[in-house]
């Protein structure tokens, strides 16, 4: 395949034919190592297979290199057998004073990477040294501090409660859609959507504390410093902490939604402005209208210079009188008569059918409240920039609210530019000034998309009728005579004919059109049954001629296989029976035989 692997924005062409190789795919043994046998019974395991006393014994962990406590990969200490004389019994654990906190890891295991991987990561990485006195004494085991699991239950038992249960059970809900409390402060300062979604920014607005909530969260633990918050209280004492969280949050809104907005702003403008253009230089449309106008002139007996766009929407309820079709599909038989390449509309109008499902109220409403939300935006970033906020944050929103300034400069412009297109458009179809204020882009839109639709569906209708009856005009040319050349009534050959001719030929069956001189299956047998006198005579006497010849031979051999007994006629099995009469009466059926003739 010559295609690069790119889908959508998305560009996937460093992958190569390398890595259509499974590495988990089962592979043969080859010179590999075999496999260990599997335990024996009783519990016995064998034994690892003794070193070849060539090979080196690997690493072990040694002091040295960083001071007398320094932990370090050094393969030269490793090679004596010993870490600084600190191995206990010459097993590999290390002497430590002190007793420290265990790491509870799933180690990694030479026998469990396969041949095929090579080196790993911890193969490649660099040497790390670290204190380990330091370490002794921060991770020391202190099992006396630790409390019993009966004693965590009672103090987790034990916590400060503030908030009533609805509001604490609504934030405990949100909570488990959101980040870990230690992060989302971070993410708040930072404006990371990579941490946040924009729903998460919801769920955050939703739960903004009150000063009245924080001042009894922090009276509640100063009053009890040793029983810990709830969790639904720490959160909102760690959102309290937030200098101006509303702000920020309502700004991090904003910069998220802008991109949306103005796509849902100027998407439908775009499409008004090219259906406008579509239907300006539309011929069916202009089509449509001049015969719709000329037939409304002789219907009404009076001339006009046109009709209202929006007498449209009625043209399919106005009904013949005799086969009760309704104007529009005269219509569509007109406009197909005088004008054969003209279109079905609907398919040559879609922007207009995409911009009827736009609301431009509500456009004209959203373009007011981004002009709003960015005014707004601006007296939020000032107050953002009154407290801890970096500056290279600073820069990036207040050069994002200059450009959303302009674009909603530009979108304005473009709405009020599409706008008076558009109502130029109306008064370009005759529609009167006051109607031309109250007309709503939209249902314009709508009801012309609407007809269309119905021209289309009715236009469909009228080609099939017309096809229909073009045929049965092809049939009448051939009923009621005898065809001998059927060259010239031939229609065109479909798929379905030329693969039954191509069957017929494969079969040894002639065709209706083209004899090849083949028998059927029922006249070679006929041919076959008869009598090798008579094909013989037919052979031998051809020619016209022996014409008396041929005729006494025909006769003659008719006349041998004639029969000199009359044939006598073949009497049933049944002859002799005799009819039986069955009668019924009370007491049953009887049976009599009925007389002799």
């Amino acid at each position: 395949m010559t295609r690069p692997l790119n889908l959508c924005d998305l560009d996937f062409t460093d992958l190569h034919s390398d890595d259509e190789k499974d590495v988990l795919a089962p592979r043969g043994l080859g010179a590999g190592i075999p496999p260990p046998p599997p335990p024996l019974g009783g519990g016995m395991v064998m034994p690892p297979p003794m070193m070849p006393p060539c090979l080196v014994p690997p690493p072990m962990f040694s002091y040295g290199g960083y001071g007398a406590g320094s932990l370090t990969n050094s393969v030269n200490s490793s090679l004596n057998g010993s870490v600084n004389g600190e191995l206990v019994n010459g097993n590999n654990t290390i002497k430590k004073n002190k007793k420290t906190v265990k790491l509870f890891w799933k180690e990694v295991r030479e026998d469990m990477i396969p041949q095929v991987v090579g080196k790993t990561i911890w193969d490649e990485l660099p040497n790390a040294n670290v204190d380990t006195q330091k370490l002794e004494h921060l991770f020391e085991s202190r099992a006396k501090d630790l409390m019993t699991k009966k004693q965590q239950e009672l103090n987790k038992s034990k916590e400060v409660i503030v908030l009533d249960h609805k509001r604490s059970n609504a934030i405990n809900i949100a909570m488990t859609k959101l980040p870990p409390p230690r992060a989302i402060k971070t993410a708040i300062l930072k404006m990371d959507a990579t941490v946040v979604t924009r729903e998460g920014i919801d769920k955050l607005l939703n739960m903004l504390p009150t000063d009245e909530e924080r001042g009894k969260i922090q009276e509640a633990q100063m009053s009890n410093p040793e029983l810990p918050l709830g969790s639904a209280e720490q959160f909102l004492l760690t959102l309290a902490s937030i200098s101006e969280l509303g702000a920020r949050l309502k700004l991090w809104a904003f910069r998220l939604d802008f991109d949306n907005c103005e796509k849902e702003i100027a998407e439908p403008l775009m499409d008004l402005k090219q259906g406008i253009e579509i239907l300006r230089q539309n011929r069916t449309f202009r089509c449509i209208l001049s015969t719709l106008l000329s037939v409304g002139i002789f219907l009404n007996g009076a001339p006009v210079k046109g009709f209202q766009i929006e007498y449209l929407s009625k043209v399919p309820e106005v009904k013949d009188t005799v086969h009760k079709h309704s104007l529009l599909h005269h219509l569509c038989h007109m406009v197909m008569e005088s004008s054969s390449d003209t279109s079905d509309l609907y398919s040559e109008i879609g922007p207009i059918t995409r911009a009827s499902k736009a609301d431009f109220t509500d456009l004209a409403h959203n373009l007011t409240q981004l002009e709003t939300e960015c005014k707004a935006s601006w007296d939020r970033l000032k107050l953002i920039a009154k407290h801890d906020c970096a500056p290279q944050l600073k820069q990036k929103l207040v050069d994002f609210l200059a450009d959303c300034a302009e674009r909603i400069i530009i979108l304005q412009i473009v709405h009020r530019r599409v706008m008076n297109r558009y109502r130029k458009f109306l008064l370009w179809l005759g529609m009167p000034q006051h109607s031309v204020a109250e007309s709503k882009p939209n249902e314009f839109c709508r009801n012309l998309s609407e007809f269309a639709l119905e021209y289309r569906t009715t236009r469909e209708r009228v080609q099939q009728q017309l096809e229909k009856k073009a045929n049965h005009r092809e049939r009448n040319k051939t009923r009621g005579k005898l065809i001998i050349d059927m060259a010239k009534f031939k229609t065109k050959e479909t798929k379905e004919d030329v693969a039954d001719a191509e069957l017929k030929q494969l079969l040894g069956t002639p065709s209706a059109d083209q004899a090849d001189g083949t028998l059927t299956w029922r006249r070679r047998r006929a041919e076959q049954l008869r009598s090798p006198i008579a094909r013989q005579s037919e052979e031998q006497f051809t020619d016209g001629d022996d014409e008396i010849l041929e005729s006494l031979v025909k006769t003659a051999t008719k006349a041998s296989g004639t029969r000199t007994t009359p044939r006598e006629r073949k009497r049933t099995r049944h002859a002799d029976r005799k009819s039986l009469k069955r009668s019924r009466t009370r007491e049953g059926f009887t049976i009599e035989r009925a007389p002799s003739p």
